[in-house]
């Protein structure tokens, strides 16, 4: 008889590394005097956020074979994600990122990840496909796509999820990592055929899609065969339709801006743990925002995930001001 696999709540793959944060704010990184250091890459974030929400949560990626990969294994351990399948390369050094802080809502990234991610070199033949297919919910991104054999490892992955469970495109399009969106286009329309669920904001819906506006973008999604096209709109909240013709569009939590980077990542991992949870949309998208409005509110990325209870709190204080204007239903 076969092994079980190992199951999972949520398996994320794709992109790791140290996110150096300055601890000065509003100033530019040539004056900037001190760092603080952070787990840090989407996929990674993405588990930590649905770990902080009480799920079991686990990695697929790679470091350099250096003193900063030990650290995002202890890292990911302390955080309860599973490091088991985070692997070193000893070619290329563990990736940094550089930020610049400037709120409410500037926050240029600088990448380091020359010659070549780690993360990048994720193989197919390295891939647990049966863990892979037991998982609740399975978490590619589009950086995994950019090159190979991450490519590859990637798409075997979704072709071998065959849309069991959840399986969520996070379209996380960053520019520097590919030529131009044309370039990244026919990989992102295979990714959406083996997906049940994309996330993104409208930058990445366009480069997907082809079109900008939420509406459009969402329908485009659903036509490109995932079953919940989620549609981020900044300042507009976000927008959530689903095949059935359930659909919810929620404004976003009011906070202090703080640091505006991970918060993509805390709602998606609050995603996960509602469509886990099988929570009603509205539900799940006013937890998602709000746990992504939490992590907007405070300096780090992993380290600043919330709980349960932390999520909660925020949406009762944002409720409870408005509820006495609502008409009453009966």
């Amino acid at each position: 008889m076969a092994d079980t696999p190992q199951y999972f709540d949520l398996v994320t793959m794709g992109r790791i590394g140290v996110d150096l944060y300055p601890l000065q704010t509003g100033v530019p990184l040539s004056q900037v005097e001190t760092f603080g250091k952070f787990l840090g890459g989407s996929a990674a974030n993405v588990a930590v956020a649905a770990a902080r929400l009480g799920r079991s949560t686990a990695v697929i990626t790679r470091t350099g074979d250096d003193p900063f990969g030990v650290y995002l294994h202890e890292a990911l351990k302390d955080f309860g994600v599973d490091d088991r399948w985070v692997t070193p390369v000893a070619a290329y050094p563990t990736p940094v990122t550089f930020c610049e802080i400037f709120p409410p809502d500037d926050f240029p990234l600088y990448f380091y990840r020359r010659p070549k991610a780690p993360d990048l070199e994720i193989h197919p033949h390295e891939l647990d496909l049966p863990a892979i297919r037991a998982a609740g919910i399975f978490w590619i991104t589009g950086t995994g796509l950019s090159e190979d054999p991450s490519r590859t490892a990637t798409l075997a992955a979704l072709e071998a999820r065959a849309k069991a469970g959840t399986t969520v495109f996070d379209l996380d399009w960053r520019p520097m990592f590919w030529r131009d969106p044309d370039q990244a286009r026919p990989y992102y329309r295979e990714a959406l055929r083996h997906a049940t669920v994309a996330v993104g904001n409208l930058d990445e819906c366009e480069v997907a899609t082809g079109v900008r506006e939420p509406e459009a973008c969402a329908e485009a999604l659903l036509a490109a065969g995932v079953e919940l096209a989620v549609v981020k709109q900044g300042p507009r909240g976000v927008l959530a339709v689903h095949r059935d013709g359930t659909r919810a569009e929620v404004p976003p939590v009011p906070v202090e801006v703080v640091n505006g980077l991970g918060a993509g990542d805390a709602f998606g991992g609050s995603l996960c743990h509602g469509l886990l949870a099988g929570w009603d949309l509205e539900r799940t998208m006013r937890h998602a925002n709000a746990a992504g409005a939490l992590v907007a509110s405070r300096l780090a990325c992993s380290s600043a995930m919330p709980t349960g209870p932390e999520v909660a709190d925020l949406l009762a204080r944002a409720v409870a001001p408005d509820a006495a204007d609502r008409p009453s239903q009966s």
